[in-house]
């Protein structure tokens, strides 16, 4: 009987809530493939500590790799030690410089875009001349830099005064952050966020602080959906996380046996706002959104 393929996931921030429906992806498609595939990364952003861990899958003998591809230059030589070994490689929920690691495909959002989608649907809402405060969780991050450049290009012309911090990818954390900085700068009347835990954190200090302001952001988690439905947050993006973990599994695993070159997708810009949001919860509480 033929040993069963091993592939490996290897993640940025892997606590953080987003990454619940990517692990339900890859075991739902590991088990339709027949396959072993585990989930495993790094508490913060840490290409170096990504690469250990990458080469020490290597080392244990797996047979495919998945990576949160944040850095194409730092993740080009552990990329290219696993193809000289035969082990294929792919990008999944960020494939930096698309494929400039060297990685077969990326299942990734097309993140300039999706934050041009975020700033098109707020600028129906934020009046010319408006100060807002822009958040990212992390520094050094290309998806959520494009996201906020995209917001801003959509944005242009609005005269907006923008205001720009790290909240840290913990939501209460964040939250406290962006207290902090409404505590400091009344005039502001908006928040965008770039990502789960800055915009999770974004609508949790608008339901604290009581103020009006208009908020929106990205990714879907239980309480980023509550915040929605209460109206905290005017909106927020999906970019589908499940297939981020359920279409590596299956390109991996179609090269493997069968020589198909994997394909890049994008994860798509889906807008929940109140009007879809109780039927996503339900979704997102089974773990598929």
């Amino acid at each position: 009987m033929a040993r069963r393929l091993k592939l490996q996931f290897i993640a940025v921030t892997c606590d953080e809530d987003f990454f619940r429906p990517v692990r339900k992806g890859m075991a739902d498609a590991a088990a339709m493939m027949d396959v072993e595939a585990t989930f495993t990364g790094t508490k913060g952003v840490d290409a170096g500590e990504m690469a250990a861990l990458a080469r020490q899958a290597m080392a244990e003998g797996i047979d495919g790799l998945a990576l949160v591809a944040f850095d194409g230059a730092a993740f080009a030589p552990v990329v290219a030690e696993a193809h000289a070994r035969g082990i294929p490689v792919v990008a999944f929920n960020i494939d930096q410089g698309k494929g400039c690691a060297g990685t077969l495909s990326g299942i990734a959002q097309d993140f300039g875009g999706a934050g041009r989608t975020l700033g098109r649907r707020a600028a129906t809402a934020i009046a010319p001349g408006s100060r807002v405060l822009l958040t990212l969780h992390d520094a050094g991050i290309s998806a959520l830099e494009e996201r906020r450049d995209g917001i801003k290009a959509a944005l242009e012309g609005h005269d907006i005064a923008w205001v720009e911090t790290i909240t840290g990818h913990q939501v209460e954390e964040a939250a406290r952050r962006v207290e902090a900085i409404l505590a400091g700068e009344p005039g502001i009347s908006a928040i965008l966020a770039t990502g789960q835990a800055d915009t999770e954190g974004a609508g949790v200090a608008v339901e604290r602080t009581g103020r009006t302001l208009y908020a929106a952001g990205f990714d879907l988690s239980p309480g980023i959906l509550r915040l929605v439905e209460a109206g905290h947050l005017a909106f927020t993006i999906d970019q589908q996380p499940y297939a981020q973990g359920f279409y590596p599994v299956i390109q991996l695993v179609l090269n493997l046996r069968y020589g198909l070159m994997p394909a890049s997708l994008d994860a798509g810009a889906a807008i929940v706002d109140r009007a879809n949001a109780s039927r996503i919860r339900v979704l997102s509480e089974a773990g598929y959104r």
